[in-house]
């Protein structure tokens, strides 16, 4: 086998062309065996793999810079860069990132956890590279919808302007810009990649010098070859100034190589349209890429899935049922998400009221003010971001929906600690960003029905934004699907258990470990803590403020970061009162957390029954 003896991608650059399309189907296939065992996300990569191999064996890396947008179609990348081995463990406690980690290896320039950032960066390490002088060529590898991205929009707009010399390769594995095929349209490429055509081109350039004839002469050309390009949707790169290549077939080793080559020494911003197609290589994936992006553990003989068994449904799951019946109760529903509606769970309001259903691509700040425009016309938007996504939208919560005081319904998936996806993906700073913000209400349930009932709460909303979070994963098993709606009070907690000397404060989830902890502590010492799901972060319950003012320790516990969230909070409303109790809290710390099981990640914070029970074996004795 070729790829046993790939340790970096210096082994590769002199393989022909026949030896690079065997290499390519061992990748696949050592990706597929791996990622069978060890999930991740294989459809993006198996589509990626010619691409990634050809810009290795044309490019000097790691000294020339490959950036990576999104990060996850780069698992022929890590295989070809000495972490082959290290691949079995993707994505675990003590394996490699499966995203492209600056820490993790020199050929990793940029860390690329979320989407759209590529250009941006490519364009630093451009001008980073003319102001030193380093000889350094820049590729950024766009795909999987990432320039659907307002930010990879900038990028584009501020590049073409710079005039930088940078490539952005956009892989097209199932996007809205059209493919161009047919005589013309290869004659054009063969012709605009050609050494002969760009030399006489900068010739005739040169001659002409900086006047107003060069000026004329060169719009017009461009002009031309927009119109000649518009059916490939090159002319709106043209416009910006990028020099439009393409498309060509992605998964074509020779002609990858080929034209990887001709553009290779050209200068100026350029960028490459490639077709790829997603799960290349494997029939599952091909017939289902959708299913196949993330699809779990797998036979990889016969690509049956290893499906498996939820202990209670999953909080995904109830969002999306919760959502299609309170856009039957209400016809002003509507649902909004950024390009994650299956992983939301909104893709049933989708199958059930697709015309009051609007994925709006990965724009995140676009989908905010855009439910914010929504609520202003009298619609009732419940808008669904992945926690660790809300982030890039902080300003239009700010200015789009709280400062107007409109009723958006911001459902804060994956909250918390997600597990194998790691530090990028973390939904810790939610509450903690959010909370400063005037107008807004906090919540987070602590099992399935409280999740309806918080979803249910929202359609009486009159101002916002109202922010619902919750973690990834399943929930409690508490029954939920045959209970009717219940509007619950805003600001308003409930005690769980009640105790002496020591109150536990929680939100969301991390509740029911704090009362099986606690009970555990009244079985085993014969006295236990007192319990309360907090529920709102955001307005805090005043009367259980005061109902455990009296206690003597006060630990606080929450999902997210402890710096600013509840433990914050309760500081702050005791602060400066003579009497006030010891505050402790409990909560994911100062540091990014890496990937791992998600309840070793837990047990890491110390969000676990066992350490939970620990602090209050300690907390209580005293």
């Amino acid at each position: 086998m070729l790829l046993e003896n790939i340790n970096s991608p210096a082994d590769i650059r002199n393989l022909s062309t026949d030896q690079l399309k065997l290499l390519c189907a061992e990748i696949r296939q050592y990706m597929v065996e791996c990622c069978a065992k060890n999930p991740g996300h294989l459809g993006s990569s198996l589509g990626a793999v010619e691409l990634i191999v050809g810009l290795h064996t044309v490019y000097n890396t790691p000294k020339d810079k490959l950036i990576f947008d999104v990060g996850h179609q780069a698992y022929a990348h890590k295989i070809l860069t000495g972490r082959r081995e290290a691949f079995r463990k993707n994505r675990t406690r003590d394996g490699i990132s499966g995203f492209p980690k600056r820490s993790e290896s020199p050929y990793d320039p940029f860390g690329a956890g979320h989407s759209s950032t590529a250009i941006s960066a490519a364009l630093g390490f451009a001008e980073a590279a003319r102001l030193q002088h380093s000889g350094e060529r820049i590729v950024a590898l766009l795909g999987d919808g990432a320039l659907t991205g307002g930010l990879a929009w900038e990028g584009l707009n501020n590049a073409g302007a710079s005039k930088a010399d940078l490539l952005v390769v956009l892989n097209d594995n199932n996007m809205s810009i059209d493919q161009a095929t047919g005589g013309v349209h290869d004659y054009l490429l063969r012709v605009t990649t050609s050494d002969t055509y760009n030399k006489v081109k900068g010739h005739i350039w040169d001659k002409l010098g900086e006047s107003k004839l060069r000026d004329w002469v060169q719009r017009k050309v461009v002009d031309t070859k927009s119109n000649i390009v518009r059916g490939s949707g090159g002319a709106i790169f043209e416009s910006l100034g990028f020099r439009y290549f393409g498309p060509i077939d992605g998964n074509d080793i020779e002609q990858v190589t080929e034209t990887l080559r001709r553009l290779r020494d050209l200068k100026g911003p350029r960028i490459l349209h490639v077709i790829t197609q997603k799960g290349k290589g494997y029939a599952p994936a091909e017939a289902d890429p959708t299913t196949w992006h993330a699809p779990g553990r797998f036979d990889p003989a016969t690509g049956a899935r290893l499906k498996t068994a939820w202990p209670a449904a999953r909080y995904q799951d109830v969002f999306g049922e919760v959502l299609v019946e309170l856009a039957r109760l209400d016809p002003k529903v509507v649902g909004i998400t950024p390009a994650m509606a299956t992983g939301c769970g909104m893709n049933r309001l989708e199958e059930v009221f697709p015309d009051r259903f609007f994925d709006v691509g990965i724009e995140e700040e676009h989908a905010v003010t855009f439910s914010a425009g929504l609520a202003a016309g009298g619609m009732k938007p419940y808008c669904n971001i992945y926690s660790s996504f809300a982030q890039r939208a902080y300003d239009q919560v700010v200015h789009d929906v709280a400062l107007q005081d409109l009723p958006v319904v911001l459902c804060l998936d994956r909250a918390g600690l997600v597990g194998e996806d790691g530090a990028t993906h973390h939904g810790c700073f939610d509450l903690t960003a959010f909370r400063s913000i005037p107008n807004t209400i906090i919540a987070a349930p602590r099992n399935e029905r409280e999740l309806k009932n918080l979803m249910y709460t929202g359609l009486s909303l009159k101002g916002g934004p109202y922010i619902i979070r919750y973690p990834r994963g399943c929930g409690e098993g508490v029954e939920w699907k045959d209970t009717p709606f219940e509007e619950l009070p805003i600001g308003k907690g409930e005690r769980l258990l009640e105790g002496k000397s020591v109150a536990v404060l929680a939100l969301g989830p991390v509740a029911n470990r704090a009362l099986e902890a606690a009970r555990r502590h009244k079985a085993d010492y014969w006295v236990a803590p007192s319990v309360y799901d907090m529920r709102f972060l955001k307005p805090l319950d005043a009367s259980i403020m005061e109902e455990v003012s009296h206690c003597r320790v006060i630990l606080t516990l929450e999902d997210g970061a402890l710096k600013g969230g509840l433990y914050g909070a309760v500081c702050e409303y005791f602060a400066g009162r003579s009497d006030a109790p010891i505050i402790k809290g409990l909560g994911i710390p100062d540091r990014f957390i890496p990937q791992d099981r998600q309840a070793a990640q837990w047990a890491d914070c110390c969000l676990d029954t066992e350490s939970i029970y620990d602090v209050l074996v300690e907390l209580l004795k005293k």
